[in-house]
């Protein structure tokens, strides 16, 4: 599912001042899901027991939230959680270096979080992937295919040495928790593709050397990859139909586990209908007409490949240990210095390009072609506010208060303290707390995050 996110990034309601103050833009990215009653008219008709969900959830400090409502829902519909599958997301990317919010909790606030999502799967969930570390957010925020394989697997250290030091349940399944994470698959085709061998060499490698974890289930490394949404141009947008189409060609080679295309018209909108569509096209094509499955690693044995997916993985483990003299993934995020890393990055391709050392078709040169095709983009509905505003008022007007309430000083408590934050969410969810109640618990305990980035 994803969330509206002027609401869900902040945890904030739609009566919130920022919002009102934003309030056209309200549902353009997603549903507005502020209590448990959103998320069942979400899920309304959907077999929960035999998909595979994803909860929303991808901000570290929105996955507590989105998670406890997709689980509140299924228990109330009567299935039993310890057998659904699906997956999280609490990125620390999203949102503390790429899309950086107006508020969110710190990070040692927010790594306890994760690791209580872990722990609480662990013991309720075994099928639920609880976190995935997303590179394709740093990857687009500016950093290069090493430094996106050297800050994920820094970041994974920061949830397994917190693991370790909780000593509640095995590090073995932990690993297994975090071994599901998301790549960005970008223009060059090789580069990219050599990059997910890389990633699978040094999850294994870390895992053995760094924990002595040698289960070669565990050591599998699961990826999901989604094409770069950067690299769509306004210009001539249905071009990036030919450049979705190759990048997912680079993820295939590969060899991810699961794929997303971007939409031709990202650079304009959110994804239409018909861009959604032609992406899933893509992916079927791919799959069903090029035989580009039929074998593992094609690719092996190429002495290029081979020779760049070495020279990745050593670059990768550089900037690894140079995270880590930092002080780890955290400290990195906390100082700028990852900002500052991926903001290099972004001035030099932005200066190629405006130079003309790098071609950029319909952007750069061949700027005589005209598409035949229009491009609407999306459009979002002119009522998402005051939908989701009366929808606030009436959960707030009818539910038990008093039982919110306690609730709500149940998750205070918990917070200001070093218990599990999942079980007291969950009563919170199934209380009828509201998404900009639990942000306020949030502000008031933990306070704000101190961005490093400067105007």
């Amino acid at each position: 599912m994803e969330h509206d996110r002027n609401t869900a990034d902040h945890c904030y309601n739609v009566d919130h001042p920022e919002v009102l103050a934003r309030r056209e833009d309200v549902g353009l990215t997603g549903a507005v899901m502020q209590s448990v009653r959103d998320t069942a008219i979400c899920l309304d008709g959907l077999p929960m027991d035999t998909s595979f969900g994803h909860a929303g959830g991808a901000v570290v400090q929105h996955a507590p939230f989105a998670l406890a409502a997709y689980w509140a829902v299924a228990k109330k519909r009567g299935y039993d959680l310890s057998k659904l599958a699906g997956t999280g997301q609490s990125d620390f990317n999203l949102t503390y270096l790429g899309c950086v919010t107006k508020q969110q909790i710190p990070t040692d606030a927010g790594l306890r979080f994760n690791g209580d999502i872990i722990e609480f799967c662990t013991e309720h969930l075994p099928r639920w992937v609880p976190v995935s570390i997303a590179g394709y957010n740093g990857a687009d925020t500016g950093l290069t295919p090493d430094q996106e394989l050297g800050s994920l697997f820094a970041n994974a250290v920061e949830y397994l040495d917190e693991i370790k030091l909780r000593g509640r349940i095995p590090l073995e399944v932990a690993a297994r928790g975090c071994g599901g994470v998301s790549f960005r698959a970008s223009i060059k085709i090789f580069e990219e593709a050599c990059k997910m061998r890389a990633a699978r060499l040094m999850w294994s490698d870390l895992l053995k050397q760094r924990y002595g974890i040698n289960d070669e289930r565990v050591a599998n490394l699961r990826i999901h990859c989604v094409t770069a949404g950067s690299k769509m141009a306004y210009q001539q947008p249905m071009n990036n139909l030919v450049r979705g189409a190759l990048m997912a060609v680079s993820a295939v080679l590969g060899g991810v586990q699961s794929l997303g295309v971007s939409g031709y018209d990202e650079a304009l909108s959110i994804p239409s209908e018909h861009a959604h569509q032609m992406s899933v096209r893509i992916q079927q094509i791919l799959m069903e007409e090029t035989g580009l499955t039929d074998v593992t690693d094609p690719l092996g044995g190429s002495y290029y490949v081979e020779t760049l997916t070495a020279q990745l993985v050593e670059k990768a483990w550089a900037f690894f240990e140079e995270i880590l003299a930092r002080g780890g993934y955290l400290a990195c995020l906390d100082s700028g210095w990852l900002h500052a890393k991926a903001e290099e990055n972004q001035h030099k391709e932005f200066m190629q390009t405006e130079s003309g050392e790098a071609n950029i078709v319909g952007v750069t040169m061949a700027h005589d072609d005209s598409s035949p095709f229009e491009i609407d983009g999306f459009i979002g509905s002119d009522d998402a506010f005051d939908v989701a505003l009366e929808r606030l008022k009436e959960v707030k007007r009818t539910r038990h208060e008093k039982g919110a309430k306690t609730a709500l000083k149940d998750l205070e408590r918990v917070c200001r303290g070093s218990d599990n934050i999942m079980p007291t969410m969950m009563d919170c969810l199934e209380a009828e707390a509201t998404l900009g109640e639990v942000g306020d618990v949030y502000r008031e305990v933990f306070g704000d995050w101190r961005t490093p980035i400067q105007c």
